[in-house]
């Protein structure tokens, strides 16, 4: 390899002795990969010389060593050969992706465990119920802005300082929410809980494709995807017990506890993976233009089901988002083109190091968010993919519960156990879909879950006044199975496709359009709900069931686009085809064969 410089470096700091194993498998993972001319990252302070390909000993090298020798070891980055060793995790590399996962799982519940007791703070407060929303919708809201922060704060910061950070401030929003003793302290808490757990979910994405292969991912993601299934399940339920049995408050309390007891696992359990540059610095500008763009559209979304499209509220806040992320895409665009012309420039000068080039050239930071990873064909199809997936399924989250309980008179109770049965086979799927993925490939998967999500959906919409209850319940269990079929399995091979210096930028991107999407999609589709059963007329029930049921045929149709980006889209090396499983499928046969003759011949 040539003599890199240190902008390159920079650009290649990801790449860490813990990855550097698996790149040579993931270079064959995806037929169209963006920096496939990377080639391995290289330590600043040992740069070979391109004449004799020999390390060059300085005394920086030196100091560099010395100063990674007195880390503790937790805080040092871990290497490939202490992560995965014939094919299974290593017992520190296991405690640390099950520390963030719990952690991870941990924000997933709270983030819906509040909604049950709504109710109880809109009498005790005296507020009204759409005041009260907004300690379950600024989590979404907040979510929705850190999402976009993640690649820098990947890069900036190491495992441990974001995980440890992001637990005490966790824990702060849940005391002040439960020791609160007005409404604004108790939604600050709310806040500082959502910054707290807002990051982990890409953090976590990011650690395991940065430990397991490129053919066990798809295992490890749908496994670690079962934990973040259950909790919206379970977090409504327990919330709605404890809220009986002790009041609302009890809730924080339990919040508080798990915060102290995830911050100490991360203390005492969580190792580094990967290398961060502690010298990397964040555009301010365009941090702020992600708070104000991706925040006010949210914004703007979430007030829709308050306030009508007309009000200020509405469409200024989702105008103003609209501008800001508008400017925030241009900003970051020109952002990657001025950092890609400083790498040309860094790549092609011939003077030193110490050059007024390479001063200039270092001074040139890397964009907020890596928008270039749109340029790759694969992923873009895999977010688009996902952004359908949760556009459709945030809104039949918000449309069943009011067929449940408005049109056909059941508890909230009853309403929850109808929906929890969903969650569990989304669990199921997911696991098995990540199985299928490493086997199969996408393709197949990805086609069998639009499949069965559409057909779920289809079922689900024949509902009348009359339909058995239940009739619900299992068409939802079926339209998540496919769920699961579809958002894990395409969501990893269009990370695969990118390159290890991509992912972090990657999951920030798919995520954020997934938020987006979410947000967006429950009052976008309950508008048109209410729109069809305005148009409908006559018995309001009757009106009601009507607008829910061709809101769900949209949703269908929706699948049916989604199903067709698949059948066209999901194509190349790493996405499977029926004829490349029935090929494996008879290979494993034939092998299975040979093996039991040998065994009779001895």
């Amino acid at each position: 390899m040539g003599r890199m410089t240190n902008h390159e470096n920079y650009e290649n700091t990801g790449m860490t002795d813990g990855r550097r194993e698996h790149r040579d498998e993931q270079d064959n993972g995806c037929s169209e990969r963006s920096g496939e001319t990377g080639g391995a990252a290289v330590d600043n302070t040992s740069r070979t010389s391109t004449a004799t390909h020999k390390p060059i000993v300085t005394s920086r090298t030196l100091s560099s060593l010395s100063l990674q020798s007195s880390r503790s070891p937790r805080s040092r980055a871990l290497t490939s050969s202490e992560t995965y060793v014939n094919g299974h995790l290593t017992p520190v590399a296991f405690t640390s992706i099950a520390i963030l996962t719990f952690i991870t799982f941990v924000g997933n519940f709270t983030q819906l465990q509040l909604s049950a007791a709504l109710p109880t703070i809109v009498s005790d407060f005296g507020i009204s119920v759409t005041t009260a929303q907004w300690l379950t919708s600024i989590f979404q809201l907040v979510m929705g802005v850190m999402v976009p922060l993640t690649a820098f704060l990947t890069r900036r910061f190491s495992t441990r300082q974001i995980v440890i950070t992001s637990m005490i401030v966790f824990t702060i929003g849940s005391l002040l929410a439960w020791v609160g003793s007005s409404f604004l302290v108790v939604l600050l808490g709310r806040l500082l809980e959502a910054v707290g757990t807002g990051v982990m979910w890409p953090v976590l994405q990011i650690t395991v494709f940065s430990i397991y292969p490129l053919s066990r991912r798809g295992m490890a993601m749908g496994t670690v995807g079962m934990a973040m299934s259950v909790a919206p399940a379970i977090g409504p339920t327990i919330g709605g017990w404890q809220t009986d049995a002790n009041g609302w408050r009890s809730i924080f309390v339990t919040l508080t506890i798990i915060g102290v007891f995830s911050l100490l696992l991360a203390i005492f359990g969580l190792h580094n993976f990967g290398e961060h540059d502690p010298n990397a610095r964040a555009d301010f500008f365009s941090v702020g233009l992600s708070v104000i763009g991706f925040g006010g559209l949210m914004f703007g979304f979430t007030n829709i089901e308050a306030y009508p499209f007309t009000h200020p509220m509405v469409w200024g806040a989702v105008l103003i988002g609209v501008i800001g992320i508008v400017w925030f895409v241009i900003r970051q665009v020109r952002g990657a083109r001025a950092f890609n012309r400083a790498k040309s420039a860094a790549a092609t000068s011939a003077v030193s190091a110490t050059s007024a080039t390479s001063k200039r050239t270092r001074s040139i930071n890397p964009p907020l968010l890596d928008l270039g990873v749109l340029k790759n064909r694969n992923f873009t199809i895999g977010t688009i993919c996902a952004a359908l997936s949760f556009f459709a399924f945030s809104s039949i989250m918000v449309i069943m519960p009011l067929y449940i309980q408005d049109d056909r008179g059941y508890s909230a109770t009853i309403s929850g156990l109808v929906m929890m049965p969903g969650a569990f086979g989304m669990c199921i799927s997911q696991f098995f879909g990540g199985k299928l993925l490493d086997r199969l490939g996408a393709r197949p998967v990805a086609i069998t879950g639009t499949a069965v999500l559409l057909f779920g959906t289809i079922m689900m919409s024949l509902i009348d006044r009359n339909t058995w209850i239940w009739w619900v319940s299992i068409w939802q269990f079926v339209r998540q199975i496919g769920m699961g079929f579809i958002i894990m399995p395409v969501t990893t091979w269009s990370l695969n496709c990118l390159d290890h210096t991509e992912v972090s930028a990657g999951s920030a991107v798919t995520n954020t359009v997934r938020q987006i999407a979410g947000a967006i999609g429950a009052p976008v589709l309950v508008i048109l709900m209410e729109t069809l059963t305005q148009l409908h007329g006559g018995n309001k029930i009757d009106a009601s069931i009507f607008g829910t049921q061709w809101t769900l045929r949209v949703s269908a149709f929706l699948v049916f686009v989604q199903m067709l980006i698949v059948i066209f889209g999901v194509k190349g090396e790493g996405a499977g085809s029926s004829h490349e499983a029935a090929q494996k499928a008879v290979a494993r046969f034939h092998e299975a064969h040979e093996a039991r003759l040998v065994q009779h011949a001895h």
